[in-house]
This record gives structure tokens, sequence and C-alpha cells, in this order.
């Protein structure tokens, strides 16, 4: 059995913590086009203002800040700056062949911190909430890390 194969149920709860961030993080992105649509605002370019099929009357006041969309779009960069940092250190992770219990709860640990994040920052929680999800996420993210040097140092 190779490490990064099916065979490596390991391998297999990485393919399935990495899937679900993945569909977050693209989700966002829908999210976002979503809240533009629905509050015609929160446009961010000058040529968004071109007249088209799906923006029939545009105006100078949609380039304005709108939070509902921006939020989106705060909450869309936010996983841009934590996720890639958990689908790479977790495949090195894997790598380093940890105990199948400790890989589910250090990984499934890391993708219920960022839902959890992600509904504390779409119901407007304050930053003590949000922060308190961040930092379980990051914790877990450094001791995949940790785990991964001490397995190829030691």
């Amino acid at each position: 059995m190779t490490v990064l194969s099916m065979g490596n149920p390991i391998f297999v709860t990485y393919m399935i913590a990495g899937a679900i961030m993945i569909l977050k993080i693209m989700g966002q992105g829908w999210m976002t086009v979503f809240r533009m649509l629905k509050s015609d605002a929160g446009l961010v370019n000058p040529e968004d203002l071109q007249v088209g099929p799906i923006n029939r009357n545009p105006r100078p006041e949609q380039l304005e800040l709108n939070d509902y969309v921006d939020r989106s779009r705060r909450m869309h960069r936010n996983d841009l700056e934590n996720v890639p940092a958990f689908l790479a250190c977790g495949l090195l992770f894997v790598a380093a062949e940890p105990s199948y219990l400790f890989a589910n709860i250090l990984m499934y640990t890391f993708v219920g911190a960022r839902l959890f994040h992600a509904a504390a920052y779409v119901t407007k929680q304050s930053h003590e909430v949000r922060a308190t999800f961040y930092t379980v996420g990051s914790v877990t993210v450094i001791i995949m890390a940790l785990y991964v040097l001490a397995a190829a140092i030691l």
C-alpha cells in the first residue's frame, strides 16, 4: 500500500477534509456573487458599470462599499489565507504516517473550526468568537506541521 492511495485510510480522511474545504472556498465565491445580485451592489471595478444582461441599470453607487457583499468577500479572503496551508500541510502530514485516530482528530477539527468560523462570521458574531475558531484551526495546522518536522528530522 502506498501512503497516497485510497488504500490508506488516513489519506482518505485527508481527501474528505480537503474536498470539504475546497467546496467551502468555491462556495464562498458563489455566495459573494449571490449577494451582489441580490443587493444589486458591491461591485468593485469601474468596468463593472457597463450595461450587460445582468446589470441593465449600472449606477456609480454600485461601486460603493456594501457590507452585505463585502462580508462574504472577507470570508472568502479568510478562507484563502487559511485553507491552502491546511491542504499543503495535510498532504505532508499524511506522508508522515500519523496514527489514524490522531489524523482524524486533527483534520476534522480543522474542518469543524473553519465551518464554525464561517457560521460565526456570517451571523456577525464578535471578533472573540471568530478568533476562537480561527485559533483552533490554526493551532491544528501548527500541530500537524510540527508532527511532520519531527517525523522528518527524527
